[in-house]
């Protein structure tokens, strides 16, 4: 389980957890969260969202949002994927996420193995989220705020799944990307969906 003992290594000073979610998906945006938790006031149970029900990451969301110091979400366009590509653009959703924060830090760690180009101390981690506490965090707070967009777009383009995939590759949806062609939503750049011809 994820524990603060990467954060205690930074202080003083207030340290953020930033995560990202979508950065798969055939559709959708990328999306990034920044969480700097209180050590006195953590909710309990916090861990990779992927590791989580549906069910106890929506409650984690609302203790998270409700308990931590502050919290901020970024994200980056279909048009800025397809442009910048995936990396950079996940690189600036993430930047915006901190900058969303209400108060600034002192380091940032960050799920993976890269951190973005800014002007803040940060600690790339790879499996970050199953081992520093601000990262889980950041890691629910990413994915329920992607999952939200997707079936909100889904209701906009129901052929393709989007409230069951979430924008991923599955069999569904690229049947439906065969019969129906891409939406707007589409990332235009990757190659399931380049290579389909429909463009």
């Amino acid at each position: 389980m994820p524990d603060f003992s990467h954060e205690l290594i930074h202080h003083p000073g207030l340290v953020a957890g930033v995560d990202e979610a979508g950065r798969g998906p055939l559709a959708g945006p990328v999306v990034a969260a920044a969480v700097i938790l209180r050590a006195d006031d953590c909710p309990d149970g916090l861990n990779d969202s992927k590791k989580l029900t549906a069910r106890k990451r929506a409650a984690l969301e609302g203790e998270i949002k409700a308990r931590a110091l502050c919290w901020g979400v970024g994200i980056a366009t279909v048009e800025e994927i397809d442009e910048i590509n995936i990396l950079w653009a996940t690189m600036l959703a993430m930047t915006r996420a901190v900058e969303a924060l209400s108060h600034d830090c002192a380091h940032i760690l960050v799920d993976g193995n890269r951190c973005p180009q800014w002007r803040w101390p940060s600690t790339a981690i790879v499996e970050g989220d199953a081992k520093c506490l601000s990262i889980a965090a950041a890691s629910i707070l990413a994915k329920e705020e992607r999952d939200r967009m997707m079936v909100a777009a889904a209701a906009d383009y129901p052929h393709y799944g989007w409230d069951t995939n979430k924008g991923y590759g599955s069999a569904k949806h690229l049947a439906a990307l065969r019969e129906h062609g891409p939406t707007p939503l589409h990332r235009r750049s990757f190659a399931p969906v380049a290579q389909l011809s429909l463009l």
